[in-house]
């Protein structure tokens, strides 16, 4: 582990450690856990959970006298060692038993442990109708993730500790119960139903869980092992649309990890009031239902999918090799986030692929610019779930891919392979990574690990080019510009530069030269035998990085015709928008049309809308036309930017006739309101907008509120409009569906009441 952590916790950067950050280890072992035995009853309506937790635990050491286990507000009602009572003292947090024998190496213990817990605080909730909600669902589900396990049930809490489970829970006949594992019985009793659950693979209590409810279940399979989905009844006809890949990406994520699904099935579970998107319990992932997804959802709502092959990425990264400690938390979530990326290109191809990680790898470059910079392995921090930001799922991603890039598709997942093949049922740390990577390919890549994962942020690059025409030489040069004064933030990686040629009725021809970018300012100089088109900092795009181009306009036109990476075209799209003027926007104009793949002319219309050119407005407009979903949203976002009557005219029917993406429709009522609620001279009659967006929040219930919302984003445009405030009130009253009533609150933040109102 290198040593220079907090090199690059310069006065720019918020610090990560919030007050009262402390360093957090593993507690010592006492022993080895080898079985828990959960055996509850639940009692719904009264929010009770009630029964027994059995440890079985193997002593490391002689003479340990006092075990400590996680409990945090639980009800302790007695304490039994080997079927022997066992004086304990509860503090509310830890369970102190004193042993009436001392531990004897080879001698294992069997705890027994009677509780129960009423009303839970966090790890079980309960999910009931009211009188605000009476359509809700009764449901009960876990969510263990960090270190919430022990206000369930009593454990030693924390990853390092893996063992076998077993669930057997008793629930009101008309419910199903699912758990990790196996079922392995069902026994009906008068009013009640007994399942018992088997987990017989190694695993720690943070993924250990219950699911109750009226489920439907759906049943698929992969190599003759049950694949299930369990969803509210009505929901039914959304689970094979939402989830039905699955097995695909379970033989997908097999072959790319070298090791076949390790599990006896594979069930998710689509919860409601889920506080996560998906948890991946062991076997058994937990979903929110919000991302069941409808006819229309699925055109251009692609998050779902994502978040499946996330959560079963899991069921290798995180389930099977275990994390042995919070801090290294990004090996199992930038996996998963990287296998979203890979899932992209296996099923929508290359191009698709490089532009979802370059969003990612933007997702990081925010929170690393506007709330803080840290390493991505660190162990100080208040509370574990701190560390679950975007420096471990998507930094973590772009680290992964780095890897993939330094070392070839070949070796990467050779490497991955031995990494998965040699700790699969055991705990893991960042140096275990490395060493398999050597292992399995010769490679040090200690050097790429200390600059992006042991120490914080990312090599900010300013790219200038000229030519000499009579030398015939290309000149670059790099400036690093994060780098302070003292240099000690700067990176040192071998980046390729590519020098483009536009060829008659052919791919453009590459000359790649690779450089060593070390220091703060560097020139390199390239003979040509003519003057490139256009030229590619970081061939392929797999640094993480920013980039700032200051090419010539001729230069930065022809990368964004004929760049064969859409994130090259993407670079060279915000620097003609910068550079301004009317060849920018020509030359935007055109991409925004012709551009073959549409996460390019979404980037086109963004940028587009940056420039303060009257010329834009109809720049603009054929991309309302654009058969990608993704693009008319973000034309109808551009439009909003430039707030005249004729962009509310053009936006106006998306509002009244509707469109085919929900998306669409909710950009559109947010866009309306914008510009209504300008300062304009030619503007659209306030009150008649306001009564239009009204309509939609009338008429448009639907899919997770989505539409509705955006009308509610367009209502909180109207900053003073006392009619948009009251309107707000209405949607924020309890019974209003959760997901519009949250955003009708947040809509409040935006809006002030005039001076006028009381």
């Amino acid at each position: 582990m290198s040593q220079h952590y907090f090199d690059t916790d310069s006065h720019k950067y918020k610090r990560f450690e919030l007050p009262g950050s402390k360093p957090h280890y593993n507690p010592d072992k006492p022993g080895q856990v080898e079985h828990i035995f959960l055996d509850l009853r639940l009692d719904i309506p009264r929010e009770i959970c009630e029964g027994t937790c059995s440890v079985r635990l193997s002593p490391i050491r002689n003479g340990i006298e006092k075990l400590t286990l996680d409990a945090v507000n639980l009800n302790i009602q007695s304490v039994q060692v080997d079927e022997v009572p066992q004086q304990f003292e509860y503090d509310g947090e830890k369970l102190s038993i004193q042993l009436s024998q001392p531990t004897q190496i080879g001698h294992r213990l069997l705890m027994k442990i009677a509780y129960s817990i009423e009303k839970p605080q966090r790890g079980l909730y309960f999910i009931q109708p009211d009188k605000h909600y009476p359509h809700k669902p009764t449901q009960v589900w876990t969510q263990g993730e960090d270190e919430d396990s022990r206000f369930w049930f009593p454990c030693f809490d924390y990853p390092g500790q893996l063992s076998t489970s077993e669930i057997r829970v008793r629930v009101p006949k008309h419910l199903m119960a699912i758990s990790n594992g196996e079922l392995i019985e069902t026994v009906e009793d008068g009013g009640e139903k007994i399942y018992h659950w088997s987990q017989q693979q190694v695993h720690p209590t943070y993924l250990m869980t219950l699911a109750v409810g009226d489920f439907a279940e759906i049943r698929d399979e992969w190599q003759g092992k049950p694949v299930t989905y369990y969803v509210e009844k009505k929901r039914a006809g959304d689970a094979q649309r939402s989830m039905g890949k699955t097995p695909r990406m379970i033989e997908f994520l097999s072959e790319k990890y070298g090791y076949v699904y390790p599990y006896p099935k594979y069930a998710q579970v689509c919860v409601d009031d889920f506080i996560f998107g998906g948890m991946e319990n062991t076997s058994t992932t937990l979903l929110t239902d919000r991302c069941l997804l409808d006819e229309r959802a699925i055109l251009d709502n692609r998050n779902t999918e994502s978040l499946v092959v996330h959560e079963l990425a899991h069921q290798w990264f995180g389930d099977l090799v275990v994390i042995k400690h919070w801090s290294q938390a990004w090996i199992k979530e930038g996996m998963a986030s990287y296998s979203e990326v890979m899932w992209t290109e296996h099923e929508y191809g290359q191009n698709e692929a490089a532009y979802y990680r370059l969003q990612e790898g933007r997702s990081y470059l925010s929170e690393d610019s506007t709330r803080y910079r840290r390493p991505m392995v660190t162990h100080i921090y208040r509370e574990a779930i701190e560390l679950y930001d975007r420096h471990i799922y998507e930094k973590g991603s772009c680290v992964y891919h780095m890897i993939r890039a330094e070392l070839g598709d070949e070796l990467f997942w050779r490497a991955i392979q031995t990494f998965v093949q040699d700790n699969a049922h055991t705990t893991v740390e960042t140096v275990d990574l490395l060493r398999s990577i050597e292992k399995a390919t010769g490679r040090n890549l200690a050097f790429l690990f200390d600059q992006y994962v042991y120490r914080g942020g990312h090599p900010d690059f300013k790219v200038a080019y000229t030519w000499d025409g009579d030398a015939k030489l290309g000149k670059l040069t790099v400036t690093q510009t994060q780098a302070g004064t003292d240099n000690q933030d700067l990176f040192d990686l071998k980046i390729p530069i590519g020098f483009g040629y536009k060829l008659e009725n052919a791919s453009p021809s590459l000359i790649t030269f690779t450089v060593r970018v070390h220091e703060k300012e560097q020139s390199f100089y390239f003979p040509l035998a003519s003057k490139p088109d256009f030229i590619s900092f970081d061939v392929g795009n797999n640094y993480l990085k920013t980039v700032v181009l200051e090419y010539p306009i001729p230069e930065l036109k022809a990368q964004l015709e004929f760049d064969p990476h859409p994130t090259s075209r993407i670079y060279a799209a915000e620097a003609l928008a910068k550079k301004g003027g009317l060849e920018a926007v020509k030359a935007l104009s055109a991409a925004l049309v012709n551009d073959p793949f549409w996460g390019v002319r979404v980037e086109v219309a963004q940028q587009l809308a940056t420039i303060k050119l009257d010329q834009v407005f109809d720049s603009l407009l054929p991309g309302l036309q654009d058969a990608s979903p993704f693009v008319r949203r973000a034309v109808i976002e551009a439009l909003g930017q430039i707030k005249t009557y004729p962009s509310y005219k053009a936006l106006k029917g998306f509002v009244q006739d509707g469109d085919p993406s929900y998306y669409v429709e909710a950009a559109a009522c947010r866009s309306i309101g914008a510009i209504a609620s300008a300062n304009l001279d030619d503007k659209p009659h306030e009150e008649k907008v306001i009564k239009l967006l009204k309509s939609v929040l009338e008429d448009k219930a639907g899919w997770n509120e989505v539409v509705r919302s955006g009308a509610i984003a367009g209502l909180a445009e109207f900053k003073t409009s006392e009619t948009a405030l009251n309107l707000l009130f209405e949607y924020t009253k309890i019974g209003v569906p959760q997901p519009l009533r949250l955003a009708a609150i947040k809509a409040l933040g935006k809006i002030s009441i005039p001076p006028s109102a009381p």
